[in-house]
């Protein structure tokens, strides 16, 4: 199933989410709303606010609010673009400069900050307690996993297991709220609701595996980000960590250094280094078994366009190529 395809099973819901979107940007500060329209607009695969519009709608949702909430969650994660591109000084995006390359770190965190404020406002307009509680805690989770990766960085000997915790807190957080949150919107039972939350999770995961995979096999044009950006932020991603466990001693020892330089002279190296040993392949397997768990938990929605679409929205989180 193809990403058109997938969008066309919302796309009436999509288009209430865009114009919501641009409603939601104003500002009687000129800066905030150029910079939040820059991010926002600035194309991705709103995969998270997709999974709500989805979800809801697999579910048999009726109302509108779903628009609201996948709104909510659109900007929860551009203003942790925006704060994880100062923090990581990041220069490209999406294939564009960053806002923070483009305006100064200053501006690009405090528009975050903007973002963050608004989508609480939206939640708070909704009145709903459980789905707040639910992105409340996810926003601090999210918050909590930067920090965790923050204290990783340049650290070769970071373990397996902290890996993924760093980025079930960092990204699958959202992903999991994001469905969680729409079939409590829907009034799914709590046992769907459970299903429904781990499918997002493991989505998530699945989605993460694969974008740390690619940073050593994609290129810059396709991607839209710079090759080796994990290796120059001295982040120890699962292909670096499998290949320092399972590699020769003399590539360790590369990607040691490296990691903790954050020098990519040796890249091409690293590279080779990575896929030699199965280290992509292992990555890989990591994504296909978390794509696996995702697709288990979809069995409890009754069939479906918009439960083709959720599997289908698993599938190319596997099979993508940027």
């Amino acid at each position: 199933m193809q990403i058109e395809e997938i969008y066309q099973t919302v796309e009436q819901d999509f288009s209430c989410v865009n114009q919501l979107i641009s409603s939601q940007l104003s500002s009687d500060v000129p800066l905030v709303e150029k910079i939040a329209q820059y991010i926002v607009e600035s194309g991705g695969k709103r995969m998270r606010p997709l999974l709500v519009l989805l979800t809801s709608r697999a579910l048999g949702y009726k109302g509108d609010d779903h628009s609201k909430l996948a709104t909510i969650i659109e900007f929860l994660h551009t203003a942790t673009l925006l704060h994880d591109d100062v923090v990581d000084t990041s220069n490209m995006r999406r294939g564009r400069s960053t806002a923070n390359a483009k305006w100064g770190n200053a501006p690009s965190v405090l528009v975050g900050d903007f973002l963050y404020s608004r989508a609480f406002q939206m939640m708070v307009d909704m009145k709903s307690m459980p789905i707040m509680e639910v992105l409340s805690n996810a926003t601090n989770i999210i918050a909590e996993g930067e920090v965790f990766q923050l204290m990783n960085c340049k650290n070769p000997d970071v373990s397996e297991a902290a890996y993924f915790e760093v980025i079930k807190n960092k990204t699958a957080m959202l992903f999991e709220a994001a469905s969680h949150s729409a079939a409590i919107l829907s009034n799914a039972t709590p046992e769907v609701q459970s299903e429904m939350k781990q499918f997002g999770l493991h989505l998530g995961l699945a989605f993460q595996l694969v974008d740390d995979m690619l940073d050593y096999i994609g290129d810059a044009e396709t991607m839209g980000k710079n090759v080796g950006d994990d290796l120059a932020e001295g982040k120890p991603t699962l292909p670096l960590i499998y290949a320092m466990k399972n590699g020769t001693e003399s590539d360790s020892t590369l990607i040691r250094k490296a990691i903790r330089s954050g020098d990519i002279s040796q890249l091409k190296a690293i590279c080779e280094a990575v896929k030699r040993c199965g280290a992509l392949e292992y990555t890989k397997k990591a994504a296909e078994s978390a794509y696996n768990e995702a697709s288990k938990c979809l069995k409890i929605l009754p069939e479906s366009p918009h439960k083709t679409a959720l599997l289908g929205l698993a599938k190319l989180a596997i099979n993508r190529n940027k």
